[in-house]
C-alpha cells in the first residue's frame, strides 16, 4: 500500500501525520490485549488517590518520601514482580523552613508584606535588603540590557515569557544563574499562573545551594509591584529566609521484567514531589502510570524480547538526583550501552502522539506504531513530534547518547496553573485521561521492547555533542553547567 506522509510545522515542532499507512498486525493483537486489560483493570487512579490521601506530599529525603518509596515497592510486589529493588543514594538535600518578603518605596520605612515562597536550594540563612530591578523575562538579553543596574540589587523576573513571541524560555534555575552571573544579590520570580498561586521548584542548576536568596511571588503580586514601581519609583525589598540543608538518604524503586536479551528498555517517572501539596499531577500521574503499566505487563504475562525496567526516580525535583545516580551506576557497571531506549513520563496526560526527541531515524517507526494504536483506539491522533528538551529524568540518559521517547498530550489550563503549587492535589486528576496515558504508553513500550530492530543506537560522545547542538540545547546546558565539551 502506498505511504503518504504530511509534515506540518506548528509552534516550532514538526508534527508528522501518517495516512494510509499499513497497520502492522503483529502490534495490533498485543495492543488489543493491553487496551482491554487496562480499560477493565487499571489501578492507576485508585492507587494514586490512595497514595495522596495516606502519604501526602512525597518530598525526597522526608518521612513522606520514604513512605512513598515503600508504597511503590510494595505495590509492584503485589502485582507479581519478584525482581523489585531499592537503589539507594545519599545526597545533600534542601528543605524549606520560613521566609518573608517585605517591600516599601525606597524613601520609606513603611514595608508591606507580600506572600512568598522560597525556591529550592536558596541559602540556609539570608537576611537581605536591596533595590528591586525588573529584568522582565529574565533572558540573557534582558540581563545584558540592565547589567549596570542589576549588580548589587534584587532582580525580579517572570517565570513565563510575557509580551514576546518566537523566543525560547529558560528554566527558573537558569534565570537565577544569570542573576548570579550579573551580580544580583537576590532574585524574585513572578509566577505566570493568574491570581494568587505561589510556585516552588529549584533555583539551582546543579542541585547545590546557590549564593543568593531566590523566592517566588504570585502573578497578582507581580502586577502590583510593577505598578507600584511605575507610580512611585524604586522599591526596596527585604528578604528574610531560613532553610535546611542536610545529608539525606533516598531510594529509586526498580522493577525488572526479564527479556530474552540483556538489552534494556527503561520506562520511568519521578515519584517525588514538592511539599506545598500532594503532587498529584507532578508527578503522580506519571509515576503511577508507570506502576500500572508494569501491572498490566505482568497480568498479561508479557515475555519481551528486551528486558524492561520500570523505574520510579526520587529527587527529580531537587536536581534529577535519582536519575543521575541511576545513570552513573549504569556507567560504573559498564552496562549503559545495553540501554536501547528510555521512555520518560513526567506530567504526561491523555497522549495524542509520541515525541522522538530529535532522532529522525525513529519517526517512521513511531508513526507506524501509532497507526497500529489507532487500529485499536480510533480516537488516538498519532501526532509525532521530534524535539528534545531538558529538565526531567530523561536528561542524564540523553546526555550519554541514549535514545529517548516521550508522549505528547495535554493538561487543562486550570491544571497547569497548579504546577509546583499548593493546589496540585488529587482533585485535578482525570481518571479517563490517566488511563489513556497507561494504555498508550504501554503500547509504545511493548513495541520498543519487542521490535526486531531499532533504527537508532546510543550515540558516541562527539555525536551526542552534535545532537545536543542540533536540538538547540547547548546554551541551556552551558548555563546549567552540564556542557562537558569545549565551548
Amino acid at each position: 500500500m502506498k505511504k503518504v506522509v504530511q509534515v506540518v510545522l506548528i509552534g516550532g515542532l514538526f508534527l508528522l501525520f501518517s495516512e494510509f499507512r499499513p497497520v502492522d498486525r503483529k502490534w495490533e493483537k498485543q495492543f488489543s490485549r493491553l487496551d482491554r486489560e487496562i480499560r477493565e483493570n487499571s489501578k492507576a487512579y485508585a492507587t494514586l488517590g490512595d497514595a495522596t490521601k495516606t502519604i501526602g506530599h512525597r518530598l525526597t529525603g522526608s518521612v513522606n518520601g520514604e513512605k512513598a518509596e515503600e508504597y511503590a515497592f510494595k505495590l509492584l510486589k503485589s502485582y507479581g514482580f519478584t525482581d523489585v529493588v531499592y537503589q539507594p543514594f545519599e545526597v545533600e538535600a534542601w528543605m524549606r523552613d520560613t521566609v518573608t518578603l517585605s517591600i516599601a518605596p525606597g524613601s520609606s520605612d513603611n514595608f508591606r508584606d507580600v506572600p512568598v515562597v522560597s525556591l529550592a536550594h536558596s541559602p540556609v540563612e539570608s537576611n537581605l535588603q536591596g533595590e528591586i530591578v525588573d529584568v522582565g523575562n529574565g533572558l540573557e538579553e534582558d540581563f545584558l540590557a540592565l547589567k549596570d543596574k542589576v549588580k548589587g540589587k534584587i532582580a525580579m523576573a517572570n517565570i513565563n515569557l510575557v509580551g514576546v513571541t518566537g523566543k525560547k524560555n529558560l528554566h527558573r534555575s537558569e534565570k537565577t544563574a544569570l542573576a548570579i552571573k550579573y551580580g544580583a544579590r537576590g532574585v524574585i520570580m513572578v509566577n505566570g499562573a493568574p491570581g494568587k498561586i505561589l510556585l516552588t521548584g529549584t533555583a539551582s542548576v546543579t542541585g547545590a545551594i546557590i549564593s543568593i536568596p531566590a523566592v517566588c511571588i504570585s502573578n497578582e503580586s507581580g502586577h502590583e509591584i510593577r505598578k507600584w514601581i511605575q507610580d512611585e519609583g524604586p522599591l526596596e525589598a527585604h528578604i528574610d529566609m531560613h532553610n535546611i540543608s542536610k545529608p539525606i538518604k533516598a531510594r529509586n524503586v526498580i522493577a525488572t521484567l526479564k527479556g530474552k536479551s540483556d538489552e534494556k528498555v527503561i520506562i520511568g517517572g519521578h515519584l517525588d514531589s514538592w511539599d506545598l501539596a500532594t503532587g498529584a499531577i507532578d508527578n503522580g500521574i506519571g509515576s503511577f502510570a508507570v506502576i500500572d503499566i508494569a501491572r498490566a505487563f505482568k497480568a498479561l504475562k508479557v515475555k519481551p524480547e528486551r528486558t524492561i525496567q520500570f523505574v520510579l526516580f526520587m529527587g527529580e525535583e531537587q536536581g534529577l538526583l535519582g536519575s543521575k545516580h541511576f545513570v552513573n551506576e549504569l556507567k560504573k557497571s559498564g552496562t549503559i550501552d545495553k540501554v536501547s531506549y528510555m521512555m520518560n513520563l513526567d506530567m504526561t496526560n491523555d497522549p495524542n502522539g509520541a515525541n522522538t526527541f530529535g532522532r529522525d531515524e525513529m519517526t517512521d517507526f513511531f508513526a507506524t506504531v501509532g497507526q497500529a494504536i489507532r487500529s485499536v483506539d480510533s480516537d488516538y491522533k498519532n501526532e509525532t513530534t521530534n524535539r528534545a528538551g531538558l529538565h526531567s529524568d530523561h536528561q542524564p540518559f540523553m546526555l550519554e547518547g541514549v535514545p529517548i521517547a516521550g508522549l505528547s498530550g495535554h493538561l487543562d489550563p486550570n491544571v497547569l496553573q497548579c504546577y509546583h503549587a499548593d493546589c496540585d492535589d488529587f482533585s485535578l486528576v482525570n481518571k479517563d485521561q490517566l488511563e489513556n496515558t497507561v494504555r498508550i504508553a504501554s503500547m509504545y513500550l511493548y513495541a520498543l521492547s519487542n521490535a526486531e530492530n531499532i533504527a537508532v543506537k546510543k550515540l558516541s560522545d562527539q555525536k551526542t555533542r552534535d545532537y545536543l547542538i542540533s536540538q538547540g540545547l547547548k546554551e541551556e546546558l552551558i548555563i546549567g553547567q552540564e556542557w562537558r565539551w569545549e565551548q
